[in-house]
């Protein structure tokens, strides 16, 4: 099995990643806001790589 396949991360898990309820990564995915997410059958999944991609991308600045 491709490594890169072996563990695509749920919304649950993203959501603890990030320390935010799961709610929340879906409010951010209707804004078009976070990780990019791909849908597997009626569920999303996201790549580890795109999700630090992602917070990488992020400022480091506090309002």
């Amino acid at each position: 099995m491709n490594p890169r396949l072996a563990k695509l991360w749920t919304v649950q898990d993203l959501a603890e990643f990030l320390g935010v309820p799961p709610k929340t990564i879906y409010a951010w995915r209707s804004q078009g806001y976070g990780p990019k997410g791909k849908k597997v059958g009626r569920y999303v999944r996201f790549d580890p790589a795109d999700v630090e991609a992602w917070f990488d991308g992020l400022s480091d600045e506090v309002a």
